[in-house]
């Protein structure tokens, strides 16, 4: 009776063991993805402290820029624009002219707002990656109302914006443990290019990064100089091939 016993709970361990090894890699593709803006409006601008003012505006322009460079569709949701919140950012709308753009009359999740999940239905698109404000509310709870119905989901946290750090890094705890995915700038861009020599690829994203991601920008300018004019520091002089 022991014996069995403990070979049906080895059997059960091992049925576990193998349960938590199951993985099954979530990866960005260009031709399923659709780019969804919650309300990045000009009033609303003013409450994100989780990053400073000139990173964050970077960075949702640069959400947009990438719904632009991959040409995805885009749905954007704002809320109360003509009260505090203010209107869109026109610099995102002047990025996606074509994006679907949908003000809901008080719903504080873009999910609960039956034209919105209607627009992003119409993409026929199946993985959504969302910015917006603030991330612990309306991104969040768009993220996981998308993940429920269905969608796979990715939040471009660099793009999102929050009234302090803890409150960001509570929503993004949240959103892992729900199986969102939470994603930087670089990787977005680069699961989505997947290959430096495909269309878009090193063309089109090196001059992307310059504008929206200067680290890996001027990467590249350095390496044009040193290409352009100039010479070995004499260091390590097998390192280098010029």
């Amino acid at each position: 009776m022991m014996a069995h016993i403990v070979c049906v709970a080895a059997l059960i361990i091992s049925v576990i063991c193998a349960s938590a090894r199951a993985f099954t890699y979530d990866r960005l593709d260009k031709t399923d993805s659709m780019l969804l803006i919650c309300d990045i409006e000009e009033g609303l601008y003013s409450v994100v402290h989780d990053q400073s003012p000139l990173t964050f505006r970077a960075k949702f322009l640069a959400h947009a820029a990438i719904g632009k460079m991959f040409d995805l569709p885009a749905v954007i949701a704002a809320v109360g624009t003509r009260g505090p919140n203010g209107p869109l950012v026109p610099e995102i709308l002047a990025l996606l002219p074509n994006a679907t753009v949908i003000e809901r009359p008080g719903e504080i999740s873009p999910w609960d707002n039956p034209a919105i999940k209607s627009a992003i239905a119409a993409t026929g698109k199946k993985q959504a990656i969302i910015a917006g404000i603030v991330t612990d509310v309306c991104v969040t709870s768009l993220a996981l109302g998308l993940l429920q119905d269905g969608y796979s989901v990715f939040v471009h946290s660099d793009a999102s914006g929050a009234f302090d750090v803890r409150s960001a890094s509570d929503a993004k705890d949240r959103l892992r443990g729900a199986g969102v995915s939470v994603l930087s700038t670089f990787a977005v861009a680069l699961e989505l290019m997947r290959d430096w020599r495909s269309s878009p690829g090193q063309r089109e994203l090196l001059p992307f990064f310059d504008e929206y991601l200067p680290q890996y920008g001027f990467l590249a300018r350095n390496h044009d100089a040193a290409i352009r004019d100039g010479t070995l520091s004499g260091l390590n002089t097998t390192m280098w091939h010029l």
